[in-house]
């Protein structure tokens, strides 16, 4: 027997080792995979694939309230919402109960001051106008609007564009007896809202005027002024 050839044998030995451990592993394998149902299989490994995944935490979507108020309005009151206009191409919007009653999408929203009017009792829209302080003599035709509002009316009202040049002081003096602040201090361009009860009193305790004037110096709508919005909950039993 040479030398050569018995050397050789430690190493033959080992690689049928190898071999029959494989062998044996393989055996195994299936042996397993018969007797362990598939679902298992199947759970496990995607259990494997979880493990390396952060979980995902998503805040639950807002509840939409009316008038796209941040909280609900108690219950038996009426919920409100009035944006004024800004710049020329920005039309005011006013909102009554989840109702547009003026709005670049209702297609009635016009230059000048916009009002709503609301039956207080059924919280129905019973007539919406414009009225043009830029152009036009339209000041008187506004305060015939609002005395012909029937009493326990609520007037909603806003600008767009301009409110003022050509707004009588008769008007203002008007809109000053429904409870407005802010009419004699509106300016050219001045956004304003307000809204206001026709023989009947609001309570106080909610917001009824906001007024913000243009600023050429500081505001981004290049001398325009801001928009402004005032909102809340008007009880049902005021009379």
């Amino acid at each position: 027997m040479s030398k050569g050839w018995v050397e050789g044998i430690p190493y033959f030995v080992k690689f049928a080792g190898l071999l029959l451990a494989s062998s044996a592993s393989l055996y195994l394998g299936y042996l397993v995979a018969d007797l362990v149902p598939r679902e298992t299989v199947a759970r496990s490994l995607a259990n494997l694939q979880d493990i390396g995944k952060k979980p995902v935490l998503r805040a639950p979507v807002p509840k939409r309230q009316k008038c796209d108020h941040w909280s609900p309005c108690p219950p038996g009151s009426y919920a409100y919402r009035i944006l004024s206009g800004v710049g020329r191409e920005k039309p005011p919007k006013i909102c009554f109960e989840d109702e547009l009653l003026i709005s670049r999408e209702k297609g009635n929203a016009g230059r000048g001051i916009n009002i709503a009017i609301v039956n207080y009792k059924t919280g129905k829209v019973t007539s919406t106008k414009h009225f043009d302080m830029w152009e036009g003599d339209h000041s008187r035709e506004m305060m015939t609007f609002i005395k012909k509002a029937p009493e326990g009316s609520l007037l909603l009202m806003t600008t767009y564009y301009d409110g003022s040049v050509r707004l009588k002081n008769d008007t203002k003096k008007l809109v000053k007896e429904l409870g407005s602040k802010e009419i004699w201090n509106m300016k050219f361009r001045s956004s304003w809202a307000f809204i206001a009860a026709k023989g009947f009193k609001l309570p106080d305790n909610i917001q009824k005027e906001k007024i913000n004037h243009s600023d050429k110096k500081t505001n981004r709508y290049d001398g325009w002024p801001a928009e402004i919005q005032i909102e809340g909950c008007i009880p049902r039993n005021l009379i």
